[in-house]
């Protein structure tokens, strides 16, 4: 690096330096079940009325009235209950960041158990929050005294509970959850129920936040379009009290959804039983996947609650090539992607994340899966 280039980079947070960018698998000519997308396209029919569609979007003009007709669609969508307001973002990610802007006075913390989704650290750091994690227990279940425990003693501003949670895929105890946002509550903190892998799962927090308003009046509800099955649109949004949304709203950027994400969003809307039923294949296939993986030695299958599982696999966790990087590395031959999450906590040890695809591809992962244990 020359000194020119040195000096460029003078006013660049140190912290900002020294981190990695997210980094994206390359994939062509793989399977691809690394990232949690629906494996199922379009038919042919629906991809071409889309195509008309946005061919007659005016993208000479800025996101105007569609933006409003979309958030509309979404409140139809989800029914959202009475005092809560609606708001979109470019992805659940910007929503994260733009809670933790709104959050930045001085001293707050934002909480999360680990291992979860690493946007909820990145964001507070990105803000200049502090950044607390909890980590779950052996089997991948909230910690309640930890968690207990550390909101009493920093009493963060923003405390995350993905629901399903991100990698481990199960759904957290109930009872658990209302006791801690119960705690948060009494000194004016939020809890961020996310529910980014909502289609998949057999519960929602909007049931409880719609029986029990008051109770939870500090829960900030998340959810995305991209499980939904339109990961490339990157359309996230968010519910809450209508004052607080108000808020928030005032850190959006504006125009940050275009209108061709929003005429996306508002087809897919128009066609939500084509992917409720992608959904519910992607179920099936979730349970015949768990149950297939549970009969190969080796190995051990969590239960899952979303379109992705952890497979943990047998070996030394202390040696420089370990199992789970050997089956990776194995998958990778054999053209399938999973997502290898064994350094990325010490729970996920000898761990990877496969996200649940079509038939076809789960019958070519557990063919590369059985090789690797070979």
């Amino acid at each position: 690096m020359t000194n020119q280039t040195n000096k460029a980079l003078r006013f660049i947070r140190p912290d900002v330096q020294a981190m990695h960018a997210y980094a994206v698998q390359h994939s062509v000519g793989m399977v691809k079940l690394d990232a949690m997308e629906n494996p199922f396209t379009l038919s042919p029919e629906l991809q071409a009325k889309l195509g008309a569609r946005l061919g007659a979007v005016a993208i000479n003009r800025y996101p105007g009235a569609r933006i409003d007709d979309l958030k509309s669609a979404i409140v139809r969508y989800v029914d959202l209950p009475a005092g809560l307001g609606l708001m979109l973002g470019n992805g659940s990610d910007e929503l994260i960041s733009l809670l933790s802007m709104a959050c930045a006075i001085r001293g707050a913390k934002v909480l999360a158990p680990e291992p979860g989704f690493v946007m909820y650290g990145m964001s507070a750091q990105f803000q200049g929050l502090s950044y607390i994690g909890v980590p779950l227990t052996a089997d991948f279940e909230l910690d309640e005294p930890a968690m207990s425990a550390a909101i009493a003693q920093h009493e963060p501003a923003i405390v995350y509970i993905a629901y399903p949670n991100n990698p481990t895929a199960n759904l957290w105890d109930a009872d658990t959850i209302r006791r801690l946002i119960t705690q948060v509550s009494t000194y004016g903190g939020l809890v961020v129920m996310d529910e980014a892998y909502q289609p998949f799962s057999s519960k929602s927090w909007l049931d409880e936040i719609r029986q029990h308003p008051n109770d939870n009046a500090h829960v900030v509800l998340m959810r995305t379009l991209s499980k939904f099955g339109l990961a490339g649109i990157r359309l996230g949004y968010m519910l809450a009290s209508t004052a607080l949304i108000n808020e928030v709203d005032k850190l959006r950027p504006p125009y940050n959804v275009s209108v061709l994400n929003a005429e996306c969003a508002l087809f897919a809307l128009e066609h939500t039983d084509v992917f409720a039923a992608q959904a519910a294949t992607i179920c099936v296939e979730r349970e015949a996947l768990f149950q297939a993986l549970q009969q190969l030695p080796g190995v051990t299958a969590f239960a899952s609650q979303a379109n992705m599982m952890v497979l943990r696999f047998n070996g030394n966790t202390d040696t420089d090539m370990d199992a789970a990087n050997r089956a990776f590395e194995v998958l990778k031959a054999h053209h399938v992607l999973v997502k290898n999450v064994s350094k990325m906590h010490p729970l996920l040890a000898n761990c990877l994340r496969l996200t649940i695809g079509t038939p076809q591809e789960n019958t070519q992962l557990l063919a590369a899966l059985q090789a690797a244990l070979s």
